[in-house]
């Protein structure tokens, strides 16, 4: 148990009725008690840590002769290679758990419809600039749009220039004057 831990579950060391002498020796007096506890507690994980060494690699008995030597030697070896491969595929396995719950985060965020929004910030391009940033060396095409535009000259109908109103015109082609002018002047 943290000392510090300790603190949160003696809140009358915070009472304003306390005097500060007292309340900072009973502050030292936690910060002791606890650093005993750390101690006791590393004690107790080298004790674990021994106990755990001998049941598992027992003591190294040395044979007298090379072949003895040489079978002891392979025998490791082969222990050294199912451990290894235990090794891959543990890391196999928690490089794949560790794939799926960032998968699943993704998931969750995209349900609660909460994004984070980036941070963007501004940069002055000049539209050739980020035309050249976006499409690479395949920008060819300047933003120059007024030149290049297709010129075109407006041609005006003689009609037009004859008869200046519009009205005038309607009224002369309706009826059957008008049908008896269209076809004498298409003739």
């Amino acid at each position: 148990m943290n000392p510090l831990n300790c603190l949160f579950f003696f809140p009358f060391l915070f009472r304003k009725k306390m005097s500060s002498g007292r309340r900072n020796q009973l502050k030292s007096l936690l910060l002791q008690i606890g650093q005993v506890m750390q101690e006791q507690e590393a004690w107790e994980a080298e004790q674990q840590k021994k106990k755990h060494m001998e049941e598992h690699c027992p003591g190294l008995s040395l044979p007298g002769c090379m072949q003895e030597l040489q079978e002891l030697c392979r025998k490791l070896h082969k222990q050294i290679d199912l451990v290894d491969e235990e090794r891959y595929d543990m890391e196999f396995k928690v490089a794949k758990s560790n794939k799926e719950i960032e998968d699943l985060k993704l998931k969750v965020q995209d349900l609660n419809g909460k994004f984070r929004k980036p941070v963007l910030k501004k940069v002055r391009m000049s539209a050739d600039a980020m035309l050249a940033a976006l499409l690479g060396s395949k920008h060819k095409v300047s933003m120059d749009l007024r030149g290049n535009l297709k010129q075109v000259k407006k041609e005006v109908k003689e009609e037009e220039k004859s008869t200046g109103d519009w009205r005038k015109i309607i009224e002369d082609k309706s009826g059957m004057d008008g049908r008896k002018k269209m076809f004498e002047t298409e003739a």
